[in-house]
C-alpha cells in the first residue's frame, strides 16, 4: 500500500498554506473539477486519495473502498476539502423550544462522540440500529453548519457573524421554506448509501427532545470506480460539472473559502466558513428538446469533453476560456448570455466558491416531469463576496436559468475543525 493511500487515516502532515497532505492529496492531486462555471456548478471531483481508478468497488492496489477512512478533527471540518463521495444526506434541524445554550451544547458533545466512532467505522455507544453494522468507514464525513436563527434560540445572538444574514431573493426564485434554512445543518457525505443514512439516523435520535428535524435530501455522485480512470463527473444535464472551482494550492485559495477574525468577522469562526445550499430542479424535459450544439451554447462549453467553445475541439476542460474570441461572422464564439461567460469571475469582481454539490432524483411531479436536478453547495469566506454577487448576475442575465427552478435555500456559518479533546460548535459556544 503506497503512501496516499495511508493519508487517508494520518492527518499529520502539513502541506503548502497550512492545508493538510490529505487534503492536498485529496483535491490539488488531480486538478480535475466539475462544473460548468460559478451558478449551477456540483461537486468537486478530484482523483480520490483511495484510487478511485478500479472498478467493482475495489480502489487502487486492491483495497476495498469501504475501508476509506477520513478524520474527524482536525483544522478544518471533514467534507470541505475532501474529495467528493458517492452519495450525500443533507438535513437540518430546529432547536426545541427552551433547549438554550446550555441544551444545544449537551447534543453537539453527544453528536461529536457519536461522529468519532462512526467516523471511524465503529458501532455508536449510545445508539445503533445496527443498519452499517457490516460497513466500514466508507470516507463518511459529517459537516455542521449553524443557520441564522439558532443564535437567537440559544440566546448568542451577539456571537451571530454580520455575513449571516438571509440571503436576497433573487428573480425566478420559487423557493419552499420548509425545504431549506433551520437551525443546524449537517452534510453527510459517504460511499456507501446505508453508512450515509445509518449517520443521519444516529443523528436524528440522538437529537430527540433538543431538536427536531426540520427537513432532509439525499443526493448522489459518480461512484468511485465506475469508470477506467478518474474522471470529471457529469451533472443530470449530461454536461462536465465544475471545471472553474478554486483549487488548494492555488494563490488566495484560502482567503476564498475559510473565514478570518478582524472587523465584522468574529474569533469564533476563524478557521471556518459560510455554506450556500441551493436545492435546483433542472427542467430536464425542456433541456432534452434542445439539440446539443444549442446545449453547448448555452454552456458556453462542449458536451462531449468540457473544452471552451473558444478553443478547438478536443482541447480539453482544462483549456482556458477566450471570452474575446470570435467566430467566422465576427460574433462571439461564447455568446453573451452563455453560463460560463456569465458566471466568469473576471466578471464578477474575481468572486469564487468551493462547490461541493450533488444530483438528487426524486420521481416525477404531478405533471410528470421529472423532479430533479443539482443540490448545490458552496463553501465561501463570505458570502457577501460570493454567492449573493455571483447569483444575482446569473439571475438575471444567465442563458442556463431559462431551465432552472431554485425551490430551497439556506446559508450558515460552519464553524472550523474539532481539536483533540473537543467538540463541535465549541469555538462558538465557549469561545
Amino acid at each position: 500500500m503506497d503512501d496516499a493511500v495511508d493519508d487517508t487515516v494520518r492527518d499529520t502532515e502539513k502541506g503548502p498554506a497550512g492545508f493538510t497532505r490529505r487534503a492536498l492529496l485529496g483535491t490539488a492531486g488531480a486538478g480535475l473539477l466539475v462544473g460548468a462555471g460559478a451558478g449551477v456548478a456540483g461537486a468537486v471531483a478530484y482523483d480520490r486519495p483511495d484510487g478511485g481508478a478500479a472498478g467493482n468497488g475495489v480502489a487502487a492496489g486492491g483495497r476495498a473502498l469501504g475501508t476509506g477512512r477520513v478524520p474527524f478533527r482536525g483544522e478544518h471540518q471533514a467534507g470541505i476539502l475532501e474529495p467528493q463521495q458517492a452519495c450525500v444526506r443533507l438535513a437540518a434541524f430546529d432547536l426545541a423550544d427552551g433547549a438554550g445554550r446550555d441544551g444545544l451544547r449537551t447534543l453537539l458533545q453527544r453528536w461529536t462522540r457519536a461522529v468519532d466512532r462512526l467516523t471511524a467505522g465503529e458501532p455508536t455507544q449510545e445508539f445503533d440500529n445496527q443498519v452499517a453494522l457490516d460497513a466500514g468507514p466508507c470516507s463518511l464525513t459529517v459537516t455542521l453548519g449553524f443557520g441564522a436563527a439558532l443564535f437567537d434560540r440559544a440566546g448568542l445572538a451577539d456571537r451571530r457573524p454580520a455575513a449571516l444574514e438571509p440571503l436576497p431573493a433573487f428573480p425566478g426564485d420559487a423557493l419552499d421554506p420548509a425545504g431549506g434554512e433551520g437551525d443546524l445543518f449537517v452534510q453527510i457525505g459517504a460511499d456507501d448509501a446505508l453508512v450515509a443514512v445509518h449517520a443521519l439516523r444516529t443523528l436524528q435520535k440522538l437529537a430527540t427532545g433538543t431538536a427536531a428535524l426540520r427537513w432532509q435530501s439525499a443526493g448522489f455522485a459518480r461512484t468511485p470506480g465506475a469508470t477506467a480512470r478518474p474522471m470529471t463527473g457529469r451533472n443530470l444535464m449530461g454536461q462536465i460539472d465544475g471545471t472553474n472551482n478554486p483549487r488548494p494550492g492555488e494563490d488566495g485559495f484560502a482567503a476564498k473559502v475559510f473565514c478570518t477574525a478582524g472587523g465584522d468577522r468574529p474569533a469564533w469562526l476563524a478557521g471556518g466558513s459560510y455554506l450556500v445550499f441551493r436545492r435546483i430542479r433542472m427542467l430536464l424535459d425542456h433541456w432534452e428538446e434542445l439539440p446539443v450544439e444549442r446545449q453547448e451554447r448555452v454552456i458556453g462549453r462542449r458536451k462531449s469533453d468540457g473544452s471552451p467553445l473558444s478553443a478547438p475541439a478536443g482541447s480539453g476542460e482544462g483549456t482556458a476560456v477566450d471570452l474575446s474570441a470570435q467566430g467566422p461572422d465576427g460574433g462571439p464564439t461564447i455568446p453573451s448570455d452563455a453560463h460560463i461567460r456569465v458566471a466568469a469571475p473576471a466578471g464578477n469582481g474575481g468572486a469564487a466558491m468551493l462547490r461541493r454539490g450533488f444530483s438528487y432524483h426524486d420521481g416525477a411531479l404531478p405533471d410528470g416531469s421529472p423532479d430533479a436536478g443539482l443540490l448545490f453547495l458552496a463553501f465561501q469566506a463570505d458570502p457577501r463576496k460570493g454567492f449573493i454577487p455571483v447569483q444575482r448576475k446569473l439571475s438575471r442575465g444567465d442563458g442556463l436559468s431559462r431551465f432552472l427552478r431554485h425551490e430551497a435555500s439556506g446559508l450558515y456559518a460552519v464553524p472550523p475543525g474539532v481539536p483533540a479533546g473537543g467538540y463541535l460548535g465549541q469555538q462558538l459556544l465557549e469561545g
